[in-house]
């Protein structure tokens, strides 16, 4: 008999709706029916990685009931697994158990359920982080999205969004040992490269490649996910992934099963998946993750960005695309979020460095692709990067595309020169995009003060970090120099 979850502690909150409560006896009973063994309970974090506890089989109805605690430091702490936060003093700046290392509470998320087909007796479930008493978490990854999109919703629009996914795959030289890995963080893995590079699309480079691609191809469809190629890249072991488009949420949850999903089945066949933006490996190139972006009348079904004539922008598109690149340099801490980040905005290297659009240009931040008659007629961006937090970075996307729409802006003429001297730089560093983003008065207003302070002191710590390290170029430079 399938479980009712209408009178427990999370439908009681309002947390779960009716139509979760059907959805969650669904699962439940799909998930005995199937031998699951354990259910990974997860949320995505700050940095868009999962993190959670895995619960028996037997007590996963638990979870639709009363929801999971875990430790409210979990959304504390920055890329080295380090508490950003004061959190014994009284000056963290936040609420609730975030004071005290206290607990927060996972609500699960029932259309985000999957078997992991790599490994048969388990399962996954995304949930929602919220305080003890149901109340939002401002920063958390789902609830940050979810609001931008409401915003848009309620000028009566909605976007789609499709994704283009670079990463590495390398194979070990030999894993550290464990004196190298009790570090935080541990040292990185020594890798060699899968292929050998600057075979772009080369056919017998993808012959190399093809079982460890088709490994995780075939994953990534029985996740459910919308893989519509498979590419061979530009540097050694460089490889991408494409996915059909879809809601903005939707895309999120896509992006982050599909990073989880290739880390752990390439660690499961020895192999190293890396996302990083900019990986210090031999010629390698670095990783973005293009987002395309389209934008649709809600009531009609009208795709916003088709032209009507060909060569001239529909008022919206252009609107869009100004407003992402007036708030560019203000919204790049939500797309290029890490210190390595800044090193891929290089001239002539597939990445842009200058904010600008081009009509079908690769070398511009936005690429316009956009004909009368053609329904994917849409906007590439080409500044992110594939270690970006997905929920933060589509909600830049929304928030800045709506500002220049509600602002009335026009787009500036395109670019055929998209690294030349005319265009103002995208920011050079985590610290300019700090500032870029510390003083938004567009971001505080649509994201939130909350949101915005936290993230500030999230990344500001990290940022100082990097600032107090004497890195290997300081080293070979002045060292016997001097």
């Amino acid at each position: 008999m399938a479980h009712e979850f209408t009178s427990g502690k999370l439908a009681r909150l309002g947390l779960l709706s009716a139509e979760d409560c059907r959805q969650a006896a669904e699962i439940t009973s799909r998930a005995q029916f199937d031998g699951i063994e354990t259910v990974r309970v997860l949320f995505p974090d700050q940095h868009g990685v999962l993190r959670g506890k895995t619960v028996m089989a037997g007590a996963f109805a638990s979870v639709f009931d009363r929801g999971l605690n875990v430790p409210a430091t979990l959304l504390l702490k920055d890329t080295s697994h380090r508490n950003a936060f004061p959190v014994w003093e009284g000056r963290t700046g936040l609420a609730g158990p975030m004071r005290g290392a206290g607990d927060v509470l996972l609500v699960p998320r029932p259309d985000t359920f999957r078997a992991l087909p790599w490994s048969g007796h388990s399962a996954w479930i995304f949930c929602t982080p919220v305080y003890p008493d149901g109340s939002p978490v401002p920063f958390a990854s789902c609830g940050v999205l979810q609001r931008a999109v409401e915003a848009l919703e309620g000028q009566g629009m909605a976007a789609s969004f499709g994704l283009e996914v670079e990463f590495h795959i390398c194979k070990l030289a030999g894993r550290s040992d464990g004196g190298d890995a009790a570090g935080g963080p541990g040292a990185p893995e020594q890798p060699r490269s899968l292929t050998q590079g600057y075979q772009y699309l080369a056919e017998t480079c993808y012959g190399e490649a093809e079982g460890v691609l088709d490994l995780l191809r075939r994953n990534a469809q029985k996740l459910g996910l919308p893989v519509r190629s498979v590419e061979i890249e530009m540097g050694p072991g460089q490889v991408e992934f494409t996915f059909a488009p879809g809601g903005a949420m939707a895309q999120a949850d896509a992006m982050v099963m599909f990073r989880t999903m290739v880390k752990e089945v390439c660690a499961r066949n020895g192999l190293h998946a890396s996302f990083m933006a900019k990986p210090r490996l031999d010629n390698a190139m670095a990783n973005g993750w293009h987002v395309h972006q389209s934008l649709q009348d809600q009531a009609s079904g009208r795709q916003m960005f088709m032209p009507e004539t060909a060569g001239v922008l529909s008022p919206q598109a252009s609107a869009w695309m100004a407003g992402l690149l007036k708030y560019a340099t203000e919204t790049s801490l939500l797309i290029a979020p890490t210190v390595n980040s800044y090193k891929r905005y290089l001239p002539f290297q597939l990445a842009p460095n200058r904010i600008g659009w081009g009509e079908d240009n690769r070398g511009a931040m936005l690429r316009a692709l956009m004909q009368p008659g053609d329904t994917a007629s849409r906007i590439e961006n080409r500044a992110p990067d594939s270690s970006a937090n997905p929920y933060y970075a589509l909600a830049a996307q929304i928030i800045a595309g709506l500002a220049g729409i509600t602002e009335g802006l026009e787009a500036p003429p395109p670019t055929l020169s998209p690294y030349g001297e005319d265009s103002d730089r995208l920011p050079r560093s985590l610290g300019q995009a700090l500032e870029g983003f510390g003083g938004s008065l567009m971001c505080r207003a649509a994201l939130g003060e909350a949101f915005t302070s936290y993230l500030l002191q999230l990344k500001h710590f990290e940022w100082e970090r990097y600032l107090d390290t004497v890195s290997e170029w300081e080293q070979a430079e002045y060292f016997n120099l001097f």
